[in-house]
């Protein structure tokens, strides 16, 4: 008799909960990369939430920085992160052969909540570096907060496999480690008028 989840009876194994899971991804881009993701009339992002079935919204906005979230199954968040980075390669890495051949490195920035940064970053950095060592890809917390948020910019630069292999070890401490407190979300291009209407406020 099948379970009631549509599932062969087998049982939720460890990695198929895992991938039940829904992760949210939020990733900060500059224009140039949110170009190349989105395609000529949109028709790139279509084609990556077609086939990774991941939901991934570009937030709106004329400042050179954008947020793009990725949400669905964590299969489904890898799968759109892979395409992502490989087309960001392909468009921004073509740069004539000498590159290509040596492949230069793709950067994705990640938006990640401030209280959630210690567990990445581990006991004295711990696990920042084995995250480092066993992906091969460069990975840096920023120290500071990003204006008018609770959340952080954590950067991942390598060649696309490293780079998916190190987002993958990264999802998964997020996963362990729910942030704590409420999650004030960086939103670019508003923080030069909400400082200076702060700045009013105080004055006042």
């Amino acid at each position: 008799m099948a379970s009631p989840d549509g599932a062969s009876g087998v049982g939720g194994s460890p990695e198929e909960t895992e991938l039940s899971i829904t992760l949210t991804l939020r990733m900060l881009m500059h224009g140039k990369e949110i170009g190349s993701i989105i395609g000529k009339k949109g028709e790139t992002v279509k084609r990556i939430r077609e086939q990774s079935s991941a939901r991934i919204t570009i937030s709106e906005g004329s400042c050179p920085e954008r947020i793009t979230t990725i949400t669905g199954s964590t299969d489904a968040v890898f799968r759109a992160v892979s395409m992502i980075a490989f087309k960001l390669e392909e468009d921004l890495g073509a740069g004539g052969d000498a590159v290509s051949a040596g492949r230069a490195p793709v950067t994705l920035r990640l938006v990640i909540p401030a209280s959630q940064c210690g567990s990445l970053i581990g006991k004295a950095g711990a696990k920042i570096r084995e995250i480092r060592e066993s992906t091969g890809a460069q990975v840096q917390v920023a120290g500071d907060l990003l204006p008018n948020s609770t959340e952080r910019a954590v950067t991942v630069s390598g060649v696309p496999d490293t780079i998916i292999q190190c987002v993958r070890q990264i999802c998964a401490v997020i996963l362990e480690s729910p942030p704590k407190g409420a999650t004030i979300p960086y939103h670019p291009g508003l923080s030069l008028g909400t400082i200076l209407l702060s700045a009013n406020q105080v004055r006042g």
